[in-house]
This record gives C-alpha cells, sequence and structure tokens, in this order.
C-alpha cells in the first residue's frame, strides 16, 4: 500500500470519527448549551440596558418639577426601581421554566406585561404633549424603542429557549437508542451445609511395649493380647480391695487408675467412673467371696 493511500485511508477514518461525535446527543446537547448561555447573557444585557435607559425620563416623570436634590426629587428615583425590580424577577423566573418547556401562571404573565405598560406611560407620557411640554413625534420614536425592546427581548426569550430544549430533545431522538444497562444478577448468598461433629471414637488402650529378650539372637517379640475395659476395670478393683484390706485410704481418680493398671489417660476416666458407680457390686462381690461354702466348718 502507498503513501498516498495510508494518508487518505487515516483521513477517511479521521472524518468518520469527528462525524460520529458530531451527531452524538450528547455532543449536540453541549453546542446547545453553550449558545443557550450566550442567547442568555445577549437577551440579559439589552434587557438590563433599556430599563437603564428609561430610568432617567421615569424620574423626570415622577419628580413632576420638584427642585433639584430636594426630598420629592430623591424620592422620584425609586420609582423605576421599584418596577424593574418585579419585571426583573418574572424574567428571571421564566428563564428558567422555559428551559423545561414549562408555561408560566396567568398572573405572572400578567405582572410582566402591567410593568412594561407602566415603563412605557411613564417614559412617553411628556413626549406625547400630556404635560407641559409640547407632543413631539421624534421624542415620541425615541422614547419608545427602549421599552419595546426590552418587551419584545422578554416575549422572545422564553421562545428561544424552548426551542433550543427542543433540539436537543430531537438530536436525543433521532440518536441511536442506548444500549441497555444489564441488571446485575444478586444471587442469594448460600449459607454453607452445617455438619453435626463426628463422635470421637474411644481411646485406644495402648499396649505396654513388649521388650526384646536380652541374648545374641534377635527373636520377634509375640504380640500381647488386647486388653478390655473390664479386664482394666478388674485390675483396678483388686488394686482397690487390695489397699483397703491394708487399711489405706484410697481415692478412686483417674491418675490412680492409670498407676495401677497402666492404662491411658482416656481410659482411667472411665475405669474410675466405674469404680465410682459401683461400690456397692464390688463389695458385695467381695462379701460372696469370704462366705463359707456349705459343708465346710467355720472357724470358731
Amino acid at each position: 500500500m502507498s503513501a498516498a493511500v495510508e494518508r487518505l485511508a487515516e483521513q477517511a477514518a479521521d472524518a468518520a470519527r469527528v462525524r460520529a461525535l458530531t451527531t452524538d446527543p450528547d455532543v449536540i446537547a453541549l453546542r446547545v448549551e453553550r449558545v443557550r448561555t450566550q442567547v442568555d447573557g445577549l437577551l440579559w444585557a439589552g434587557i438590563v440596558l433599556g430599563l437603564a435607559f428609561t430610568m432617567v425620563n421615569v424620574q423626570s416623570f415622577a419628580a413632576a418639577g420638584a427642585p433639584m436634590w430636594s426630598a420629592a426629587w430623591w424620592v422620584a428615583w425609586l420609582l423605576d426601581p421599584m418596577v424593574s425590580l418585579v419585571l426583573l424577577a418574572v424574567l428571571r423566573a421564566e428563564q428558567v421554566t422555559a428551559r423545561y418547556q414549562v408555561a408560566l401562571p396567568t398572573w405572572a404573565r400578567r405582572t410582566k406585561w402591567l410593568t412594561f405598560a407602566a415603563t412605557y406611560v411613564m417614559n412617553t407620557w411628556t413626549s406625547w404633549g400630556l404635560g407641559d411640554a409640547p407632543f413631539s413625534a421624534a421624542r415620541v420614536v425615541l422614547h419608545s424603542v427602549p421599552p419595546l425592546v426590552v418587551f419584545a427581548t422578554a416575549e422572545t426569550g422564553p421562545v428561544l429557549r424552548d426551542r433550543l430544549t427542543e433540539a436537543v430533545h430531537r438530536a436525543v431522538a433521532a440518536g441511536p437508542a442506548p444500549a441497555a444497562e444489564q441488571t446485575p444478577v444478586v444471587h442469594d448468598p448460600v449459607e454453607p451445609d452445617v455438619h453435626e461433629p463426628a463422635a470421637e471414637p474411644a481411646p485406644r488402650i495402648a499396649a505396654a511395649p513388649v521388650r526384646a529378650p536380652r541374648g545374641g539372637g534377635r527373636r520377634k517379640a509375640a504380640a500381647r493380647p488386647r486388653r478390655l475395659l473390664a479386664d482394666y476395670v478388674r485390675a483396678a478393683s483388686e488394686a482397690l480391695d487390695s489397699a483397703r484390706d491394708a487399711g489405706e485410704q484410697v481415692d478412686v481418680t483417674p491418675a490412680w487408675c492409670r498407676q495401677v493398671t497402666g492404662c491411658s489417660a482416656g481410659t482411667s476416666v472411665k475405669v474410675a467412673a466405674a469404680l465410682r458407680a459401683a461400690p456397692a457390686s464390688i463389695d458385695s462381690a467381695r462379701s460372696r467371696d469370704s462366705r463359707p461354702v456349705a459343708g465346710e466348718e467355720v472357724a470358731a
């Protein structure tokens, strides 16, 4: 591929990206907002300048020939700002409502027209020859232009803002449909299975170590038979009887059972429990062993 073809392909790709961004609804909305800001700034500048121009004529109308610097002359300056501030408040609210295509209530529009009419009449009263001054068509035109321009600007502003908002809506409607957001799937937490602890197996009885016989040849030691719990109980019972016959006071504890039988710690607990649970059976067995057999003589 030649350099000219590559350069042309890059320009075509750049043009495609620019076109895609130009028609993007978000880019269009950003541009419209910039235009809206410029339009609002220019409209407000024209309204403020027009109201400032009418201030002098309204003050002259309110002063009605009062001496300069007198109280009436100073109070006359308050008439035009009073009317203008109410008008500006209505226009500011209309600026916001028009952006979202919400119409003003009836009384708001009546207030706006009333303030405009009052400003126009006070500004052109003397020009119409209604006062001491003679009628002057030039003065009527001169003092009519600013109020009428302010009135036209205030009426045109909401329409322009409404159209700018409609332009954004149409751009969004003509643009590609936004991709549907995938709702994340929420899984219920899985509780772990509760397993009951397995029963501990009975402790094994450790067999006593078998020592290899001394001698020259090594012989395999014979496996010692496994002792049961009953064997340990019997051995402990015999040791207990022997100790009691000797007059010793024995406290049947697991440690004592391990000492006399050589059993493990777990088995010694069971042996001690068996001895403490059945002392009567052991005594009765011992008494049976000592009872004389029929036909034998009892020693005197």
